[in-house]
């Protein structure tokens, strides 16, 4: 009886929202896109993505700091870690609103809502992460 009582004051005391954000400064920001950081952070989807605009450079920004408020929000939520390429941002359409798939099972019970943009030499990040519970 005493374990149930416990894991039932851990559940109502649990986190349930995290928000996460993160400011890149586009021109010190090109220095860091590699072919070995690109790699290493984006999905294919994402690099698709990125690619088909002529302004990459933000639009590889905006999506770096979009993975690094994500995981900021998720990491308050649930220690696992997750790796960049677990972190992935699709679109509905080109400019259109950001999704956000992450790729590790652990993480399933978190769903993330997004918000992406941009102003000169600047792209900004807002995630807020929510615990999802059944019922």
């Amino acid at each position: 009886m005493e374990t149930k009582l416990t894991e039932t004051l851990e559940s109502l005391t649990a986190q349930q929202f995290a928000a996460g954000n993160d400011l890149v400064f586009v021109p010190g920001f090109e220095a860091s896109l590699t072919p070995g950081f690109k790699n290493k952070v984006y999905t294919d989807n994402e690099l698709a993505y990125c690619d088909q605009f002529a302004d990459s450079l933000l639009r590889y920004a905006s999506t770096w700091a979009a993975k690094e408020a994500i995981y900021k929000a998720v990491k308050q939520l649930d220690k696992t870690t997750a790796g960049w390429k677990k972190i992935e941002i699709i679109r509905e359409k080109i400019g259109g609103r950001p999704h956000v798939i992450l790729h590790q099972p652990q993480l399933a019970s978190i769903s993330v809502s997004l918000s992406i943009t941009h102003d000169g030499d600047y792209a900004w990040a807002v995630a807020i992460a929510q615990r999802i519970t059944s019922a």
